[in-house]
């Protein structure tokens, strides 16, 4: 299949990318509930144990960059099947893991195939919805995939793990990498890569940057804000970063070219993608935790009451927010749904002690669910809306960076903030906690909005832009 194919295919196509971005999110929650078995069952002790939600999560981040360049470089199609064949491997690895270090090993391993296919994934979304009507439906239901993993992982983590085995966690993923690697030969298309070599001293910078830069935030409340490691990693992580913005001034064939950078819109959508990412995933933290810890919900409660807010974000990304885009342009959604974020926020930052998931969680968090609905989509467009074509996996990389270094800060500020303003641990003193990080990411989402006000520009009618011509008629 040719990237001008206009059969169904293409719709498969979306399928199988939705499905790789459904798995990379899902990684992210599943292990939640399976945590106290897997300490259980291979000792680990109470600090090691959060190794197997941050190995992931700092691969992940700190590879990214690097995917989506090699996914220029060698094409997006061999990367989404290098990052599935990666993953399931892993996968295997973490589900048979004999020790904690090799459960640790395979949970780093997850995070560097999904580095690999996230921006793959990207990139063949645009490419293979290049027409204006498609675009931004083909968007939503991308986009839609990423909470529906959220929440399936909540659901599937508590099934699995009381009914068969925490080793399924991960272990579930092999069956499903394995039918996405026999189906992409068919269905997704082959995207060429263009000449050039891999920067080394570039790739090995930025990754040891992004990666001890993420592992300083992750670990930055158990050690310290202030402490002498936290600091030391922070300045290493900005010292490796200044010799990677160096090298790539001067390379031939730079990992990221600083001239990326000009491209309109670019450098403001990913500041607010980070803000987006550092609001969106304590709200959803806190949000679990004050079901859990304040209404006395279980975890498989506190997984369907999160799922109303799932299910919006899902049919208004496919049904609503593709339409607005084409009407209006990229910049108002995205403007209008932060407030509406933070107006969400600020509501759940009133939830009481003695309070009930129908009167006060459901409104607030429809509200919340509307306000990301209105500006995720808007946001990866208009960063990617003038990138050239040869740049999309590199732009792809770069966005998802933004998002996962935002979600690590965002989580670990306002983890700071909640145990700062908590004096105890009864239910009352937990919600003072639960409603200082609330209106920590309601703050963050407002300033994210008057980012967009000030920064983001509407293009001109007339832009080259592919993502931003589809999406002008996306309705």
């Amino acid at each position: 299949m040719t990237i001008t194919d206009t059969s169904t295919r293409r719709w498969w196509a979306l399928g199988l990318v939705s499905l790789a971005q459904f798995l990379i999110i899902l990684d992210t929650s599943i292990i939640g509930i399976a945590l106290p078995q897997i300490r259980s069952a291979l000792d680990f002790s109470e600090s090691s144990l959060q190794w197997v939600f941050n190995a992931y999560v700092i691969a992940f981040g700190g590879l990214l960059l690097l995917g989506g360049r090699l996914s220029d470089l060698f094409g997006a199609r061999r990367l989404f099947v290098a990052g599935f064949a990666v993953l399931s491997a892993a996968s295997l690895l973490a589900g048979l893991a004999w020790s904690e270090g090799a459960l640790v090993a395979g949970r780093g391993l997850q995070g560097l195939g999904a580095a690999l296919i996230a921006p793959a994934a990207m990139t063949l979304v645009f490419r293979l919805f290049t027409t204006p009507a498609e675009l931004g439906r083909a968007m939503g239901i991308w986009g839609a995939a990423a909470p529906a993993g959220g929440t399936a992982g909540v659901f599937l983590g508590g099934v699995i793990t009381q009914w068969i085995s925490w080793r399924w966690t991960f272990l579930i993923n092999v069956p499903i990498a394995l039918l996405v690697l026999a189906a992409t030969p068919a269905f997704l298309p082959s995207v060429q890569g263009r000449r050039g070599r891999v920067d080394v001293t570039g790739a090995l910078s930025v990754t040891a940057a992004l990666s001890l830069a993420v592992y300083a935030i992750v670990t930055a409340n158990d050690r310290g804000w202030g402490a002498v490691g936290t600091i030391l990693l922070l300045a290493v992580a900005g010292a490796l970063l200044a010799v990677f913005v160096a090298t790539q001034s001067r390379s031939r064939d730079p990992l990221v070219p600083l001239r990326i950078f000009r491209t309109p819109n670019l450098s403001a959508a990913n500041a607010v993608m980070l803000l987006l990412g550092a609001a969106w995933i304590p709200m959803w933290f806190y949000l679990n935790l004050y079901l859990q810890q304040v209404l006395g919900f279980d975890a498989f409660e506190s997984g369907a009451a999160l799922l109303p807010m799932t299910i919006a974000i899902m049919v208004l990304m496919v049904g609503v927010t593709g339409k607005l885009v084409g009407r209006l342009g990229f910049k108002r959604p995205l403007v209008a749904g932060l407030l509406a974020l933070a107006l969400g926020m600020a509501l759940l930052g009133r939830l009481p002690v003695g309070g009930s998931f129908a009167a006060d969680v459901l409104a607030a968090s429809l509200v919340a669910a509307l306000g990301m609905s209105l500006s995720y989509i808007p946001t990866l467009i208009a960063s990617l809306s003038a990138v050239n074509a040869e740049d999309t996996g590199l732009a792809s990389g770069i966005v998802n960076t933004s998002y996962q270094i935002g979600s690590a800060l965002g989580l670990a500020a306002m983890t700071a903030i909640a145990l700062a303003s908590t004096d105890g641990t009864t239910p009352a003193d937990l919600n003072v906690g639960f409603h200082a990080a609330f209106i920590g990411a309601a703050t963050l989402a407002v300033a994210a909005a008057g980012l967009a006000v000030v920064a983001i520009r509407s293009p001109r009618p007339a832009t080259d832009g592919a993502a931003h011509a589809a999406a002008q008629q996306a309705a």
